[in-house]
């Protein structure tokens, strides 16, 4: 199989600076919907970039760029610095071995255990079993769902579902992560335990992050909060703090309207911006 990036040339490109993601003027048309319009932003290595916007935007469309499961119509994706758009079958496959997803509906598969549903990815690498299995059980340890290791995806609740597939996501030790509405559907309890598992993974991983969406409450928390390794709980940052490394894309109609800061999101003085916020 072709090789996306050797890990020396990633350790290399990361110390360079070189951005995890890069859309560069991305448009993408279904018929005659024109659903990103010359899209462009960039997401650094360790950043968190919550995408805002109305429901049909393109958002998920977005999601799947970054993946290569959709190619754009003109523009460019860039994940370390190569371009999707050149990349053959083989080296797309070996790329997303470093892209994790997290899907809004969970999308495991019913018929095999969680310990399959988490290794898939793993075997599909031809990762030695004991590996395999030892790695399974730390992504398991990491979202509090190492007991359900022998249970199958209808045995479990939909919050432990979407954990399974965070579990999935991070079992490859990825440099990005894909986060689809990973609240989507879920009661506000279990939504602030997903949001948690994400904040987590930042913030203990460090891994670079996309997430989607459609609760504002989910961004903010994002942005206000901590991970706490010795209490092993999400906190609010102290004295009103904001993670310097969650940052806002908000789209609307196709187009970028906000790419910036949390303070400079809810600063804005953008009146369509304002009314989404409110």
């Amino acid at each position: 199989m072709a090789e996306f990036l050797s890990e020396a040339t990633i350790k290399e490109r990361l110390d360079a600076g070189v951005p995890i993601v890069e859309f560069d003027h991305v448009s993408m048309r279904f018929d005659a919907n024109e659903v990103l319009r010359s899209v462009s932003f960039k997401v650094a290595h360790g950043e968190t970039r919550v995408i805002l916007g109305p429901a049909g935007v393109g958002k998920s469309v977005l999601m799947k760029l970054a993946n290569g499961l959709l190619m754009p119509d003109s523009g460019e994706v860039r994940v370390l610095g190569r371009s999707l758009n050149e990349m053959n079958e083989s080296e797309m496959f070996a790329m997303r071995a470093h892209v994790g997803m997290v899907f809004q509906e969970s999308a495991l598969f019913d018929s095999i255990n969680v310990e399959d549903n988490v290794a898939y990815r793993l075997e599909e690498e031809h990762v030695p079993p004991a590996e395999i299995h030892a790695r399974v059980v730390e992504a398991l340890q990491f979202v509090e769902l190492e007991k359900a290791i022998a249970k199958f995806p209808p045995e479990l609740s939909g919050g432990m579902r979407r954990r399974v597939s965070i579990a999935r996501a991070i079992v490859s030790r990825p440099q990005l992560i894909l986060y689809d509405s990973p609240t989507g559907g879920l009661d506000p309890i279990t939504s602030t335990t997903i949001i948690e598992l994400v904040v987590k993974q930042r913030d203990v991983s460090h891994t670079t992050s996309l997430l989607i969406t459609h609760r504002l409450q989910d961004a903010f928390t994002l942005a206000t909060h901590h991970f706490d390794q010795q209490t092993g709980h999400m906190e609010p940052i102290p004295d009103g703090g904001i993670d310097p490394g969650t940052k806002f894309l908000v789209i609307n109609e196709g187009r970028v309207v906000f790419d910036g800061t949390t303070q400079e999101l809810v600063r804005s003085d953008d009146p369509w911006l304002k009314a989404y916020l409110s």
